[in-house]
């Protein structure tokens, strides 16, 4: 499922513009990353030029030696054999010149572009993770990056160094001997044929590799992040054969990949180095005919092997490009990601400080992974500022599509809603949002002390107004018994605390961000009667001076609201407050004689 998610995350309409990117010159689309390094950029192609051009020299002081040895003119050989020596050292200071510089510039580059794929991924909207396993957005986050760090610190370099020393020694075998270099050009269409043949394979391959692996790392994902449910329910057996299902067929497509590379490198090699033993093969004959010196022959064989070993280099790292070409595709396509949740152009701003007044005028809504079935129909609710109104009904009926409207993690079909008179569309989401403190059914606790996770709702907060908003959602007091007291490391999710606990912490968190507008989602369904009791106590001083939206399956902690309102299939079926809906029938009276007369488990 995870692949099929990658391969359909593209905006409908863009398959043609994906068959079209899958050649090298979507590599371009690294090329805004890379600008702000020019002066970089530079500095390392000079090098590159240098370490070429010392490369190419080379061969004229061997042919000097040889010569020399030939005409008797014994008394230069020392100095040749130094000039070269000294040619030796440039070249060893030229290349590791070039190293450090394309090396610093692939890790500029590649940090630049993870932090913008993970700038982009991290405002997307819920829709986008419908597409696309987190596991997977991962994968291309490390392992794409990886392999682009290496083509750009290493591949590309090398590639362009084998391309001038092709070019340079074409030109000056073509110098030395004319007659022998044509006899070399006849091998470049043979060596070129099998390179574009095999290369569209070897690209085809290389993608389908890259997202099978990203597929198994979802798998891995989102089992190790339910251990405890896999274990539970003794599916490790079923995890492990899904895992390696997927490992398997990766590695399986790996070996095509591996097969195809190696074909063409054998390939090309052969072709080109079989083409220069036939060359040598006349040239010895011109240098018996006297047609040629010895240190000319030596000098165009020289030449002929940078030209082959370019050649075959090339071969090589044309795969590694393709495979670069791949993972940059896969990383532009998150870059390109199309989300229906945007900011305006030019956004509103909301009045302040906000007064907290929201309202849904005539909303309908579906989620986008189930168009089918209405989420909220035809929903018209006003709620005042500093009201404080609870949504009830069973499960299903729309209380949390409420709370994400109001969040605008999703945009409504139709209708719109308000925060304070403004459409949520026309302002922009982190201005309204700071406005909101949420706590949600599932608790999100992150890998950090127990005091960095309450001060998330207000990153500049005191550590006094921490411990005071611990103390306010019942958390101070296990908070302070844990071994570091508040600076205890809790885990990753929270997996040293109970869920009690966490919820506690979401609590604090929201208290902490001290916001106009209050948002609980089953906030107290994790706590036991006395915690419970305290929150609620806690929650209901705090929902006094701002406006509070809660959901609730537990009746008894809404029963002080202003106002209830009763939902049902995504419609409101009733409004009021708990005695004026248990004096009504229906619905709400029914749940609370099932909770508060036969004492059975909440709706």
């Amino acid at each position: 499922m995870a692949r099929r998610s990658a391969q359909t995350l593209a905006a409908p309409g863009a398959e043609a513009d994906r068959a079209r990117s899958r050649q090298i010159g979507v590599l371009g689309a690294l090329w805004p990353y890379m600008r702000p390094y020019l002066g970089l950029i530079v500095a390392a192609l000079l090098a590159l030029v240098f370490t070429s051009t010392v490369s190419l020299i080379l061969p004229l002081a061997v042919r000097r030696v040889v010569d020399s040895f030939r005409d008797g003119q014994t008394q230069l050989l020392d100095q040749y054999f130094l000039a070269a020596l000294g040619i030796a050292g440039l070249l060893a200071l030229g290349t590791g010149l070039r190293y450090a510089l394309v090396t610093k510039l692939g890790e500029r580059v590649v940090a630049d572009l993870r932090k913008a794929v993970f700038d982009r991924v991290i405002g997307m909207s819920p829709e986008f993770f419908e597409q696309i396993m987190t596991g997977e957005v991962l994968s291309r986050i490390t392992t794409d990056t990886t392999l682009i760090q290496s083509v750009l610190g290493s591949s590309v370099s090398i590639a362009l160094r084998n391309m001038l020393l092709f070019l340079g020694g074409m030109v000056l075998m073509l110098l030395t001997s004319a007659k022998l270099t044509g006899l070399v050009l006849l091998i470049v269409p043979a060596v070129v044929v099998p390179i574009l043949v095999l290369g569209r394979r070897l690209r085809k391959v290389s993608r389908e590799n890259q997202d099978w692996i990203a597929a198994s790392s979802g798998n891995a994902s989102e089992a190790l992040g339910a251990v405890q449910t896999v274990q539970a329910f003794t599916n490790e057996a079923a995890s492990r054969a899904r895992f390696g299902e997927m490992t398997e067929t990766s590695y399986q497509v790996s070996q095509r990949r591996i097969v195809t590379r190696a074909l063409l490198t054998v390939i090309v090699i052969f072709l080109v180095f079989t083409g220069i033993v036939g060359v040598l093969w006349i040239g010895a004959r011109d240098v018996r005919a006297g047609m040629m010196s010895d240190g000319m022959l030596v000098q165009f064989v020289i030449y002929a092997v940078l030209v082959a070993g370019s050649v075959a280099a090339l071969s090589e790292i044309w795969s590694e490009l393709q495979r670069a070409a791949g993972a940059t595709e896969r990383l532009v396509e998150l870059l390109n990601a199309e989300d229906k949740v945007q900011d305006p152009a030019t956004p509103r701003t909301l009045p302040q400080p906000a007064r907290g007044e929201i309202a849904f005028e005539g909303v309908t809504f579906r989620y986008p992974a189930r168009p089918e079935t209405a989420a909220l129909s035809d929903i018209s609710l006003h709620i005042r500022p500093g009201e404080t109104v609870a949504f009830v009904g069973p499960s299903g009926a729309g209380k949390t599509t409420i709370i994400q409207l109001a969040l605008r993690f999703y945009d409504p079909d139709q209708g719109r809603v308000t925060l304070d008179g403004i459409d949520l569309r026309d302002m922009a989401r982190d201005d309204f949002r700071r406005a909101v403190a949420l706590v949600p059914q599932d608790p999100v606790i992150f890998a950090d002390s127990a005091r960095e996770n309450i001060r998330f709702g207000r990153p500049e907060a005191t550590d006094a107004e921490v411990e005071a908003a611990a103390m306010a959602a019942a958390a101070h007091e296990f908070i302070a018994a844990l071994p570091q007291g508040y600076d205890s490391y809790v885990g990753e999710r929270g997996v040293m605390l109970s869920g009690g606990q966490k919820q506690r912490i979401a609590i604090a968190r929201a208290i902490l961000r001290d916001a106009p507008v209050l948002l609980l989602d089953e906030a107290t369904s994790a706590l036991d009667a006395e915690s419970e009791r305290a929150v609620q106590l806690a929650v209901d001083e705090l929902s006094q001076s701002r406006t509070t939206l809660i959901v609730a399956h537990r009746l008894a902690t809404v029963k002080k609201a202003d106002r209830i309102v009763v939902m049902e299939a995504g419609h409101i079926v009733a409004i009021g407050t708990h005695e004026e809906l248990v004096a009504q029938g229906g619905l709400y009276a029914r749940l609370a004689r099932l909770q508060f007369t036969d004492g059975a488990t909440p709706v």
